[in-house]
C-alpha cells in the first residue's frame, strides 16, 4: 500500500477535504470585514433591512422555498455572522487619513520596549527609575495591566496609580476572546479611566502585551478596531486637552515579576468566573475554534484510519509524550531533522517503513522489475 497518507501528514499537508472545509469557514466570516451599507449585509441583517426598508430580501423572511434557492454558502455566512460580536469598524473616522492620532500626535506617543540584550535585574531597574520619577509627581499617573484566559474566560485587570490619590482598579471578564483581544481591552478601560482624571498630562502604560498596544495605531483592517476605535477617540480627546499631553508604553514581560505589574498578573489569575452561556463569540476566536475542530478531525482520522499503515512511526518529543499532527511551519515531523533533502527522505523512509520498491516503484518504472527481492 502506498504510504500517501502518511508522508503527507508528516510534511504538515492536510487532507484536501479538511482544507477546503477551513478555506470555507474563513470565507464565511468575511462578511464581518464589509462596510455596513454593504449589499451582502442586506441579505443577512434583519435589523439593518428593517431600519432601510429592505425586510423582503432578508434571509429570515424568505420563504423555505427562497432560501433553499439561495446558495448555502450566504447562508452559512449569515449564521456565523449571527455568532460573532461585530469587531470591525473600517470606516471610524479614527482611522481615516489626516484624522489619525498617529499622524497628527506623533510627538505625544513613544514606546518603551524590552531589551533581550540585557539582563532581567537591568529591566526590572529602568522599571523602578521610572516609578520614582513618575511618583514625585501629580500629573503623572501609571497604568499597569494584564489579561489571562482559562477554560475560554478572559480575566483583564489594570491598576491605576496617581501620586496621593487611592488606587483605581478595573476588572473586567469576558467570554470566547483571544489573549490579544483581552489584553486590548484592559488597555482601553485602564487609558479611558486615566485620561479623565484631573490635571494628568502624562500617561505610562505598563505591559506585557506590546503587540497589542502597536495594533492600536494600525490603520488596516483587522477584527480589534472597535477597541482600538475607542482607545484613539480616548487619546484624541487628551491630547487637545493640552499640547503637553504625552503618553509612553512600557513593555514589562510578566516573568520579570516586576512588583507592579507582577501584582496584576496575579490577581487576574485569582479569580474564578463560571461563564454564562449561551454566548456569543468574537471574530479571532471564532475562527480559531473552527481551525482547531478541523484540525482535531484530521488527527482522529490519521490515528483511526488504515491508510495510516500499522508501520508508521509514532515520534515522541523529550517527555515521551506522541508528537501531534500540526500544518503550522511544516508539520510536527521533518523540522526535527534539519534542512538536509537527503536526510528528509531517509526519515520518511524510516517513519513510514516505505522504501521506493515494489508496487509504489512501479508506478515512476512500469518496464522495470518491481518485486522486492527479499519478500
Amino acid at each position: 500500500m502506498s504510504p500517501s497518507f502518511g508522508i503527507e501528514a508528516i510534511v504538515g499537508l492536510m487532507l484536501i477535504n479538511l482544507h477546503l472545509q477551513k478555506l470555507g469557514g474563513k470565507s464565511q466570516l468575511c462578511t464581518c470585514k464589509l462596510p455596513p451599507s454593504h449589499l451582502i449585509w442586506s441579505l443577512i441583517d434583519l435589523q439593518l433591512n428593517s431600519n432601510l426598508g429592505l425586510d423582503v430580501v432578508a434571509l429570515d423572511s424568505l420563504t423555505n422555498r427562497q432560501q433553499f434557492l439561495v446558495k448555502s454558502h450566504l447562508v452559512d455566512s449569515a449564521n456565523r455572522v449571527n455568532e460573532c460580536f461585530p469587531s470591525f469598524n473600517p470606516l471610524n473616522s479614527e482611522f481615516s487619513p489626516g484624522l489619525r492620532v498617529i499622524n497628527n500626535f506623533l510627538d505625544c506617543i513613544s514606546f518603551s520596549l524590552f531589551n533581550k540584550e540585557k539582563d532581567n535585574k537591568s529591566c526590572i531597574q529602568l522599571l523602578d527609575e521610572m516609578v520614582l520619577e513618575s511618583s514625585s509627581s501629580l500629573f503623572v499617573t501609571i497604568i499597569a495591566s494584564n489579561a489571562s484566559i482559562k477554560n475560554n474566560v478572559a480575566m483583564s485587570i489594570a491598576h491605576i496609580h496617581t501620586y496621593d490619590k487611592p488606587l483605581i482598579k478595573t476588572i473586567h471578564h469576558a467570554v470566547n476572546v483571544t489573549s490579544m483581544e483581552a489584553e486590548l481591552f484592559v488597555i482601553r478601560c485602564g487609558i479611558n479611566q486615566a485620561t479623565h482624571i484631573n490635571n494628568i498630562s502624562k500617561i505610562i502604560v505598563v505591559t506585557d502585551s506590546i503587540h497589542a498596544v502597536k495594533r492600536i495605531f494600525n490603520p488596516s483592517v483587522y477584527p480589534f478596531q472597535v477597541q482600538s476605535a475607542a482607545v484613539l477617540y480616548n487619546l484624541h480627546y487628551f491630547f487637545n486637552c493640552h499640547t503637553n499631553n504625552s503618553i509612553k508604553f512600557w513593555e514589562c514581560p510578566s516573568y520579570l515579576k516586576w512588583h507592579l505589574h507582577n501584582k496584576v498578573n496575579k490577581e487576574t489569575k485569582m479569580f474564578k468566573l463560571l461563564p454564562l452561556y449561551p454566548c456569543k463569540n468574537l471574530w479571532n476566536f471564532s475562527k480559531k475554534c473552527k481551525s482547531n475542530n478541523i484540525l482535531n478531525v484530521w488527527k482522529i482520522m490519521f490515528q483511526a484510519s488504515d491508510l495510516k499503515e500499522n508501520q508508521f512511526l509514532d515520534l515522541v518529543d523529550n517527555n515521551n509524550n506522541i508528537i501531534k499532527l500540526t500544518y503550522i511551519k511544516g508539520g510536527s515531523w521533518l523540522k526535527m531533522f534539519g534542512y538536509s533533502n537527503s536526510l528528509y527522505a531517509c526519515a520518511i523512509r524510516v517513519i513510514t517503513n516505505h522504501a521506493p520498491i515494489g508496487k509504489f516503484r512501479l508506478r515512476f518504472f512500469p518496464r522495470k522489475q518491481f518485486k522486492c527481492p527479499y519478500d
